[in-house]
């Protein structure tokens, strides 16, 4: 059986990591590459964190590559910090060189190579904002045609967002940050005839990470995998962290896990409501995931890391 050719686009965060270790366990995926988008992150760390994460799991022959695109709202640097932490963790810092190449081209451009040169559709996984998929796709309209569908973490469609209004001013509480940092670009993906499967916040919020699954992870830690997510997970405890990327990019591997939902939806890119996904009748048609089965989604990451 041939397998599903994915192309990762990631920003850094501590699950951005994470999604991306699940994503090299699937059997049915063949990984294209990794491109690094400079949000949630600071972008040398993150990609250096990238490239070690792939030594560690024996894919050191993927190429990453870094995204210079530029957003309009910041994260903020008390979730950027994390990437210099999880770049430092002593797992991934075993040996003094990295193996996994870094190219010279850009997230953007690579992205468009990648697209260009794969002999069968290859599925989007963007687990951060759609900036550099925006970008991509405004030099190359060509590789729409590429892009078999786009599955991505943001946006929340009939719950609060997640950008607080004491850290951002002027912003009514409704976005989710992945849409937040760039509004714009999300709208311009928005345009294409691209099949977008979206893991909300709606369905997010219900799957939290627990001290209970940190613990279960620290008993199976003489597995590099499983000793390298419970580290990730143990910074982020105290907060009230949830499984985001992990969750979207458990879809690949097992979408019976999942039930999806359609709407119609728009991106709002000005005013107070800056970065909602708000649904609209007669809007963008997307599908979001709408339920999981908690159960199975934790039982499966525990089995995948535990190697």
């Amino acid at each position: 059986m041939s397998k599903q050719l994915v192309l990762m686009d990631h920003d850094g965060g501590v699950d951005d990591y994470l999604a991306t270790m699940l994503l090299l366990t699937m059997d049915n995926i063949e990984l294209l590459g990794v491109v690094v988008t400079p949000a949630d992150c600071y972008i040398q760390p993150a990609v250096s964190a990238t490239r070690k994460i792939l030594d560690l799991m024996g894919f050191s022959h993927i190429s990453v590559a870094e995204s210079t695109v530029r957003g309009i709202n910041p994260f903020p640097s008390i979730y950027r910090r994390d990437s210099f932490i999880v770049d430092h963790l002593p797992i991934l810092n075993q040996s003094e060189t990295i193996t996994t190449p870094l190219v010279a081209e850009t997230g953007q451009d690579f992205m468009i190579r990648v697209l260009r040169e794969a002999l069968d559709p290859v599925m989007l996984m963007v687990t951060g904002p759609l900036t550099t998929v925006a970008v991509a796709l405004e030099k190359a309209p060509d590789i729409e045609a590429k892009i078999q569908k786009i599955v991505w973490m943001g946006g929340a469609l009939n719950v609060p967002g997640n950008v607080e209004k004491s850290l951002e001013p002027g912003q009514d509480g409704s976005a989710e940050w992945n849409v937040y940092w760039d509004a714009i670009s999300a709208a311009r993906v928005w345009k294409t005839q691209i099949e977008i499967i979206m893991c909300p916040l709606d369905l997010t919020n219900n799957v939290p990470v627990t001290s209970e699954l940190v613990q279960k992870m620290g008993r199976q830690r003489h597995y590099p995998a499983s000793d390298l997510a419970g580290q990730c997970y143990a910074l982020v405890i105290p907060q009230d962290y949830y499984f985001w990327d992990v969750l979207a990019t458990a879809y690949l591997g097992h979408p019976e896990f999942y039930q999806l939902r359609e709407w119609e939806t728009e991106i709002i890119t000005t005013g107070l409501s800056q970065g909602r996904t708000k649904v609209v009748s007669g809007g963008r048609k997307i599908y979001a995931m709408d339920k999981v089965d908690k159960d199975a989604f934790y039982a499966y990451i525990l089995e995948q890391w535990a190697r």
